[in-house]
């Protein structure tokens, strides 16, 4: 992983390494300190570069990344030696602009890209957007509506198509600009929309060749339509709502609102009898479409009808008897145990009408209202129709209790309107085939999907799987290149075919006839449809040229869409290709708000990323609400519902963050989780991290301008006499690199950006440079290999993060040498790391009693640690200068006391404690510090917590390892390391009472 870093340096920057200079050849005061002291061991390379603004004193992620994309393509296809890695972007939709979930997957999809171009591979990077049939047919009808108060119907199917390509436009090129304001490293010569030229004849083409082999095929089934939309629609359009009770809601084309939630008992008469059986229903207004009536045959309340002839009930409405039968899928504890079965409506009832060999009745239009066969109803609105059905039931006595009723009703997600299962003539999928195919192509392993748990929802979905409904009743999207023949004698078949000329050819072969009309199917394909190709439609397929750049390397997208794309692009490519399309499937989960709620309008929780990246006041916030209602997006409702939410949730607008603190803070959660968790305080405190990376690069060139070092054209770090803190912080350069390479490796972005955090603001900034204060003040030759030592970490740390914060990298790298050559895996010391940690901790103990008394550097403390050995007293004696620059006290002494003495040396000090097992120290002030005495509290009453804690600590580990079952199951190095505790927590708590006493 080391030499992974290593080999994208060279070609990165193509500078090769050049020879060092000689002493005599450095003219600079300052370099001939250090040069004459230890030779030419910081090499440095004369070479004229580009003058660089200087940096300014804050960051400012605005100035930074203005007019800026970090995106230089140098390779073409075929020239890397590492081979080609290829993705493509799930395309966006052109309904708006992109949202943080879009963000959240660009930005993990351009890590990757990132991360592979560094490593020498030629990536290929595929941008598009989506058409998105209904989403988007719906939102310009909207705005139509709200703009003009005129329907598409009005307008007609050609002038409303060319309204909606203007708004494809706009928004598509909207998306494309926030895409590269992310960062995005896309190809953008490839770029696609999925209803350009090449899509729609690779669309048309796919239809076709499945229609020949007869996996598609027109036939009546239930389906989800939406009236509002009068349109069939998919699974993932449909919102469950779930409803406790009574509850009143808007229904498109409903002047009122409409109550759900209530059951109804309603009775049916049993013909030639005065029985009346009750069935139980949430929908009586399906009621004029029963067929029959349906009882379990173990239910001993019907059993008396078992064995009798046939009976039959009276229908209410229609002059005419249904059937009773007898089923074992009717649930004999739900309502009376009795169900009415409306097969046109519903779909278990259609099954089961199916295995009664009943035929379904439809009550409703597509428009929502009542069919023309129902006197009395015909041409009412459906919920309309349901309150009168009510009432004239109560008038013949067949209504009985309506109670309060728990249920979930179906909602469709672009109309908003009652989901409807409808009995239509559509276009259908033979999935099974297909579904099994995919499933052994994860189950052989040729297939990979991360995380692996999905695997089993993958086998569960895909086993199943039923025909997919693939056509729409729209006007926006792909037109099914299918046509309806008919001959002189009237007889008609459908073929599929990309022409009418080729139509008529097939048509005729097919009846056998001449053709007197062919008419073309006006319904379009479902946008799933078309995206199911795109792995191997945007490499120009059904064209052969395809094979070079086909499979892909991964696919990465929510987890949300696993079946409804990730597994349909799996069983078509696999049908037409024989390829699976993608050799790894990486799922990201779904982004939410900081309390893990869904961002919704209703709840105005919705963040944008151009919110996020500019900031925005929450006057700008509702304005944003208020332009989305003046387009017809949001209705008053919803524009209500969103400012009230908006004012909870943001009361003081949102910050500026900047594009690399959103990307750092996206990566920054587990991607793998259900769900991410988006607070927008998280990313301002990102883009404070990445300030004091600022920072920490303002002060290196600060000291290398005091030094008089050229910065810029360090070289490499040779041979120069590293200090242990110098080492110490390499190896843990070298430490992160390792991490972040295997973590991006294994997708887990959230373990890189930790490692990047720890680094830079833990070790780097917090501890390194703190250390190097005095030497650099100073001038001394420590101070020269002090600074080049920061500008190599900051150099290589910053080029790693770069594949997650590309703009700050980029402008700090320019200030920086780029071209440090560093064998990392030499610096790797797990013993100096070791060594250096006893150190912070100690310093973590000594500022810990400072801020507990208020000891600040006024006071001039002085430290005095009480080492138990001579060894230990050696060890200190190397870092006491360090110490004291991390500690901010004036001096820091070491000396050997035995336990013995340690009580009477404890008495020359008012401030004293212990630093772990490690060692006791006491603390000296000046006179200054006597007005806040009262200020604070005892030493010994701090000291007496920090007892009672250690002790309850020491209590839990013997336990812990006196518990039977710890035995039998830790491992022996589980156990060694819990008796060494024990050991430590008795040592420190011996040291406290000592001090105590």
């Amino acid at each position: 992983f080391l030499l992974y870093y290593s080999s994208f340096i060279s070609p990165f920057f193509n500078r090769k390494m050049q020879s060092k200079i000689k002493i005599s050849r450095v003219t600079n005061k300052g370099l001939h300190l250090l040069f004459s002291r230890y030779g030419n061991r910081i090499s440095l390379c004369q070479k004229h570069t580009t003058a660089v603004e200087p940096l300014a004193q804050g960051y400012d992620p605005a100035v930074v990344e203005k007019d800026k994309y970090v995106f230089r393509k140098t390779q073409k296809h075929g020239g890397s030696k590492h081979g080609s890695y290829r993705m493509i972007l799930p395309p966006p939709n052109v309904t708006g602009n992109l949202h943080l979930g879009h963000a959240l997957n660009a930005t993990i999809q351009d890590v990757i890209c990132r991360q592979h171009r560094q490593s020498g591979y030629e990536v290929e990077w595929i941008p598009g957007t989506d058409h998105a049939g209904i989403a988007t047919q719906v939102i310009v009808e909207k705005s139509l509506f709200k703009e003009r108060g005129i329907t598409r119907h009005q307008l007609g199917r050609i002038p409303f198509l060319l309204e909606v390509w203007k708004w494809k436009r706009k928004k598509g090129d909207s998306i494309i600009e926030d895409l590269r304001r992310l960062g995005c490293t896309l190809d953008w010569d490839s770029e696609y929309f999925t209803m350009d030229e090449k899509q729609s004849y690779a669309v048309n083409t796919a239809f076709i060749r499945l229609f020949e082999d007869g996996l598609i095929q027109r036939q009546d089934s239930l389906v989800n339509w939406s009236c509002a939309l009068e349109s069939t629609i998919s699974d993932i359009e449909v919102d469950l709502l779930q409803l406790n009770g009574p509850t009143a809601l808007t229904v498109p084309g409903h002047k009122t609102s409409v109550e759900f939630g209530r059951i109804y008992d309603i009775k049916y008469r049993v013909s030639n009898s005065s029985d009346e059986i009750t069935v139980s229903t949430t929908r009586p207004e399906t009621l004029l479409g029963d067929v029959a009536v349906a009882v379990h045959p173990q239910d001993p309340r019907y059993s008396k009808y078992l064995n009798q002839d046939q009976v039959f009930l009276k229908h209410p409405f229609r002059n005419e008897h249904i059937p009773l039968i007898f089923d074992v899928k009717v649930d004999k504890e739900f309502g009376t145990g009795a169900v009415k079965i409306t097969p046109a409506h519903d779909r278990n009832d259609y099954d089961m009408a199916k295995d009664h060999l009943l035929e379904p009745i439809q009550v409703f239009t597509e428009q929502g209202t009542i069919t023309d066969q129902f006197d009395g109803f015909k041409g009412l609105p459906r919920f309309v129709a349901r309150q009168l059905i009510l009432d004239k039931l109560a008038n013949l006595e067949l209504l009985g209790a309506a109670k309060p009723h728990a249920m979930v009703l179906p909602i469709c997600s672009r109309s908003k309107d009652v989901v409807e299962y409808m009995l239509r003539p559509q276009w259908f999928l033979h999935c099974k085939p297909l579904a099994e195919a995919a499933i052994s192509e994860v189950r052989s392993g040729r297939l990979k999907i991360q995380p692996e748990n999905f695997e089993l929802d993958w086998y569960r979905w895909l086993e199943g799987c039923h025909d997919w409904c693939i056509s729409r009743q729209l006007w926006w999207g792909h037109q099914i290149p299918a046509y309806l023949a008919t001959d002189v004698d009237g007889n008609t078949c459908w073929v599929a075919a990309h022409s009418e000329e080729e139509a008529i050819k097939n048509a005729r072969t097919k009846l056998k006839a001449e053709v007197s009309t062919i008419e073309r199917d006006p319904d379009v394909l479902d946008t799933w449809f078309s995206s199911s190709l795109l792995p191997f439609s945007v490499f120009n397929w059904p064209s052969s040229e395809y094979k070079s750049r086909y499979p892909l390397d991964l696919m990465a997208t929510g987890h949300d869409i696993l079946f409804f794309w990730v597994a349909r692009m799996v069983m078509l490519g696999l049908k037409l290709t024989g390829e699976t399309p993608f050799k790894k499937v990486l799922l990201n989960g779904i982004v939410c708000d900081a309390h893990g709620r869904k961002m919704s309008k209703s709840l105005g929780n919705v963040v944008t990323p151009k919110q996020v990246i500019e900031g925005a006041s929450v006057e700008n916030l509702q304005a944003d609400l208020q332009q989305s209602h003046d387009a017809g997006i949001l209705s008053k409702d919803e524009l209500k519902k969103s400012f009230k939410g908006l004012q909870k949730m943001f009361p003081k607008g949102i910050p500026q963050c900047g594009t690399d603190a959103l990307r750092f803070t996206l990566c920054s959660h587990n991607i793998k989780s259900h769900f991410i968790n988006f607070d927008v305080a998280e990313c301002y405190t990102n883009k404070l991290f990445l300030n004091k990376i600022w920072q920490a690069t303002r002060y290196t060139i600060g000291a290398a301008e005091k030094l008089n070092l050229p910065l810029a054209d360090i070289e490499t770090l040779g041979n120069c006499p590293l200090d242990k803190w110098d080492r110490w912080i390499l190896s843990r350069l070298a430490d992160t690199l390792t991490t972040v390479a295997q973590s991006i490796d294994q997708h887990d972005f959230h373990m890189a950006t930790s490692s990047f955090k720890q680094f830079f603001y833990n070790n780097l900034c917090d501890v390194y440079l703190e250390t190097t204060k005095p030497a650099i003040n100073e001038g001394t030759a420590n101070g020269y290999i002090n600074c080049a030592t920061l500008a190599t970490c900051l150099s290589w740390g910053l080029q790693a993060m770069s594949v997650f914060t590309p703009f700050i990298s980029e402008e700090l790298i320019k200030h920086l040498p780029r071209g440090i050559h560093l064998n990392l895996s030499r610096y790797l010391n797990a013993d100096i790391e070791a060594e250096i940690e006893v150190i912070l901790s100690i310093c973590q103990a000594i500022r810990q009693l400072k801020s507990q008394n208020k000891i600040s550097k006024k006071h001039e403390p002085c430290v005095y640690i009480f080492a138990p050995d001579s060894k230990t007293v050696g060890e200190l004696e190397l870092h006491l200068k360090p110490m004291t620059a991390l500690t901010l006290t004036k001096e820091v002494f070491v000396e050997y006391v035995t336990e013995n003495k340690l009580k009477q040396r404890r008495q020359n000090f008012e401030f004293f404690s212990t630093a772990g097992h490690y060692c006791a120290f006491g603390l000296q002030v000046n006179k200054t510090y006597e007005q806040m005495r009262e200020q604070v509290k005892p030493v010994s009453e701090l000291n007496q917590k920090k007892l009672d804690r250690l002790q309850a600590e020491l209590e839990r580990y013997r336990m812990r390892v006196n518990d039977e079952g710890f035995l039998r199951s830790a491992s022996d190095a589980v156990q060694k390391r819990h008796n060494q505790k024990i050991q430590q927590l008795e040592l420190e708590i011996k040291n406290i009472l000592n001090l105590a006493s």
